[in-house]
């Protein structure tokens, strides 16, 4: 009886290791084969070729979209603009918490350099410790915007800016107030006349000059970025196919496309939480207008891997789960003709969002293409000193 428990122990162990080999060949030969019989060398040989004969993304009718393209390299005048007056002040201004009713809270205790830029917190905490109702947004490649927030309310960055620090549960700080805390330390004085011809100092002209500073912050080249350029090692087949299955059956081109991956656009993609404890009925709060409940902004995917968790709540932090929401095509959470009637407020999710019969295979090759969309982590240095004499 020993010895046969031992040989039937012996035979399921060899069994088991039998199966995880039959995955293990599965899962290898999902990318040596790629969807439609492709094989992976075929799939590099089409996305070795300039890109203007890379095959045509899936694009739905009517909407515009841009082909991918890579970023420039850090240009050596970098270093000469981060030495001009109106920069160095923006800078200072930026880790400066006097910008704070509180004196503790500084434009970067949101939009840290050491986490891409955004704070790794699902809402921001500012004044009082009180919490936002939305996910904090990288401020990398923030001169791109056509608008900000992700409600999309201001049109400048020089307004976008002075939000924060009037907001209540953000800085807190009276906006008629601040120039004349800032004008009782000469150190800013100066910095103000050395940026702008005069030791006046307003609202605007801080605002300039944190947008200044701001515009500034760019993401740097990518893996994905010298692919583009010629340098196909850089990619591995699975991100290859990840690319192509970005640009193909899983339709992410329709929103995030062009050389910083986003359409600068709004849609609902079905997390507007009608009714219930997240609700939140985006930009229809700034339009007013029915067709616009639940629309956000279309965020960009650079060094997205970087700036999780992700959503306009940040209710995400895993990449695997957030494709599973696109894959499932949120459409279950739409509203009814009826309802619509019913209720004009009721969420419509976005077309565009459609059920993708993603596999898993398919959807780790996706989140392998997005991290090698994502840099290296920039980390700028903070002031060693901030101006108080």
């Amino acid at each position: 009886m020993f010895i046969f428990a031992a040989m039937s122990k012996k035979w399921k162990v060899l069994g088991a290791m039998s199966l995880i080999l039959l995955v293990l060949q599965s899962s290898f030969k999902a990318f040596e084969q790629a969807e439609d019989g492709i094989a992976i060398q075929q799939l590099r040989d089409l996305y070795q070729r300039p890109i203007t004969q890379w095959p045509k993304p899936t694009i739905d009718s009517g909407v515009n979209w841009v082909e991918f393209k890579s970023l420039p390299g850090v240009d050596t005048a970098y270093f000469t603009l981060m030495e001009q007056p109106d920069v160095v002040l923006g800078k200072l201004l930026f880790f400066d918490p006097i910008l704070s009713g509180s004196n503790q809270i500084s434009c970067s205790s949101c939009h840290n350099p050491q986490t891409s830029w955004a704070d790794k917190l699902s809402v921001s905490v500012g004044h009082d410790h009180q919490t936002g109702a939305r996910n904090t947004l990288s401020l990398l490649n923030v001169s791109q915007r056509k608008s900000f927030f992700w409600d999309g309310r201001v049109s400048s960055l020089e307004e976008q800016v002075k939000s924060p620090i009037e907001a209540h549960n953000e800085m807190a700080m009276d906006g008629t107030k601040l120039p004349k805390k800032l004008h009782k330390i000469k150190a800013y004085r100066r910095l103000f006349k050395a940026a702008f011809g005069t030791e006046d100092i307003t609202f605007d002209a801080i605002g300039k000059a944190l947008a200044r500073f701001e515009r500034t912050l760019t993401s740097r080249r990518s893996r994905f970025d010298r692919f583009l350029n010629g340098e196909f090692k850089q990619l591995s087949d699975e991100e290859v196919y990840g690319m192509h299955l970005f640009r193909t059956k899983a339709r992410c081109m329709n929103c995030h496309n062009g050389q910083y991956l986003t359409d600068e656009q709004f849609h609902n993609i079905g997390l507007t939480y009608y009714k219930r404890k997240y609700e939140d009925l985006g930009r229809y709060v700034i339009t007013h207008d029915p067709q616009d409940v639940g629309k956000f902004r279309t965020p960009s995917l650079r060094d997205v891997m970087n700036t999780n968790p992700w959503m306009h709540n940040g209710l995400f932090d895993n990449i695997i789960g957030v494709l599973n929401i696109y894959n499932s095509g949120m459409q279950m959470v739409s509203a009814k003709p009826e309802q619509k009637a019913a209720d004009p407020l009721y969420p419509v999710t976005d077309p565009l969002m459609k059920k993708l019969n993603l596999t898993k295979t398919e959807i780790h090759a996706i989140a392998a293409f997005l991290e090698s969309v994502t840099a290296t982590q920039y980390k700028m240095r903070r002031p060693e000193q901030l101006p108080r004499d």
